[in-house]
């Protein structure tokens, strides 16, 4: 009679065990799916504040600003960047961007630190960046102007966002271009001058 009784309660076990196990997989599975995307898209957003505001020697901050797609020969754009020692305004003729004119002046720790709170508080790192054709601006925006904001380190990208003046066109970029782009210009004293001759001046188009 007892090993009866036992043979019909091993079967039982052995099943309550295997539910048991495909309970445990299912929920692994389920975290692994639906646990992942907060934390992800939280450590994101820790990469683009952490290395903005970070002030060491080897990080940087940069705009680049590209205008209307035209002729070679009549294509401007132009560029600022900011880093602990020095501020660099350039601007580029034809796609090859052979250099136009160049001015750059001396910083410091401080005065860098300032810039990149400012831009922090400014939400330049606001947006996640776009991933294959999605993060694609060749022929973007064609008629306007398309504006990339990076923090690097060691010249090299750590994170990089951007939008246009062309509707349907926004970009990963999602803080006020020309708040965060204010903060750029207003680094080189003498950026008026050089942008007039390339007639990109700073601020969005009207188009």
């Amino acid at each position: 009679m007892y090993r009866g009784n036992a043979s019909r309660v091993v079967p039982i076990v052995l099943v309550l065990i295997v539910i048991a196990i495909a309970i445990a997989a299912l929920v692994s599975v389920g975290r692994a799916i639906f646990g992942v995307d907060t934390p992800t898209s939280q450590t994101q957003v820790d990469i683009g504040h952490e290395a903005l505001v970070n002030t060491s020697a080897d990080r940087s901050v940069r705009m680049t600003v590209r205008g209307p797609i035209v002729a070679d020969e009549d294509f401007r754009s132009y560029q600022v960047s900011v880093d602990s020692s020095t501020r660099t305004l350039t601007t580029y003729s034809g796609y090859l961007e052979k250099s136009l004119d160049m001015k750059q002046y001396g910083n410091n720790v401080k005065a860098y630190e300032e810039l990149v709170y400012a831009l922090d508080k400014a939400n330049m790192m606001k947006g996640d960046e776009l991933k294959d054709a999605a993060n694609d601006t060749r022929g973007i925006c064609a008629t306007g102007k398309v504006y990339q904001f990076e923090v690097l380190q060691n010249n090299s990208t750590v994170k990089q966002l951007w939008t246009s003046t062309c509707k349907g066109s926004s970009g990963s970029f999602k803080a006020s271009v020309p708040q965060v782009e204010g903060l750029f210009i207003k680094q080189i004293p003498d950026s008026k001058s050089l942008l007039d001759k390339i007639h990109i001046s700073s601020g969005r188009l009207t188009l």
